[in-house]
């Protein structure tokens, strides 16, 4: 069952329009995963599911249209966004940017619950719940933009380039708790990474766009084993 459906999305940063006309679906309990070069509308694809950029075209999110609702309105259902460039609150604590990610609710035991569940999967954050976002290394503010989208209680999560910039060992740990979050609490995820072997390895699903439209779609297991996928973006 799809959670998340596109059909015939054209976005703009006028006069130019970024996407033109791409479909593609994300399965409740799934990860899909979107490819490209730098470009390509990956990021543009996610900041039309926010609605933070001008589209037309059908986005269906849980049986609701959302196109042109309010980015905060989009979040409230159940979208959370976690963009590349590892936004933080750099003089915010590492636990006052997670509670800034519960903004919208007001269960504080189930928020304080969360809090120790993300402490759990991510150890590193909770040796430095008291310390200042901005004194983390990258792959640590990676890791609390996650967790703090998290907060949020998302049934689909929206990831932008979790890998870039971020320590080999610290990419394997995001991964291994991406992948945990989607196989013990059903995370849906839709995954934009340069990185198409990390990407390939944990989604169900991947599109490959190229200049605004989609070129290739298959199982990821399919477009891992495409010899033009594997010429042009796994390296071999």
């Amino acid at each position: 069952m799809a959670l998340l459906e596109i059909n015939d999305l054209q976005a703009f940063y006028p006069p130019l329009r970024a996407l033109h006309g791409i479909s593609f679906d994300v399965e409740a309990g799934g990860i899909t995963t979107i490819l490209g070069a730098n470009g390509a509308g990956k990021t543009t694809t996610l900041r039309a599911i926010c609605g933070m950029v001008r589209t037309q075209g059908t986005i269906r999110f849980a049986g609701e249209i959302i196109t042109r609702r309010r980015t905060a309105q989009i979040a409230r259902m159940g979208i959370a966004h976690v963009p590349d460039g590892r936004v933080t609150v750099v003089e915010f604590t590492v636990e006052e940017n997670l509670r800034l990610g519960a903004y919208t609710r007001r269960d504080q035991a189930g928020i304080a619950a969360d809090l120790d569940m993300l402490f759990d999967l991510f150890p590193k954050l909770r040796q430095r719940r008291q310390q200042q976002a901005g004194t983390l290394s990258g792959g640590e503010q990676q890791m609390l933009a996650i967790a703090r989208a998290l907060m949020l209680r998302p049934k689909l999560l929206l990831l932008d380039e979790p890998s870039f910039g971020v320590a080999p060992l610290l990419v394997q740990e995001i991964y291994r708790v991406l992948r945990r979050l989607n196989q013990e609490q059903r995370v849906s995820m839709l995954l934009v990474e340069q990185n198409a072997n990390l990407a390939l390895a944990i989604a169900d699903q991947a599109h490959l766009l190229e200049t605004g439209r989609a070129v290739l779609s298959d199982t990821a297991a399919a477009l891992a084993g495409n010899a033009t996928v594997r010429r042009s973006y796994l390296g071999f």
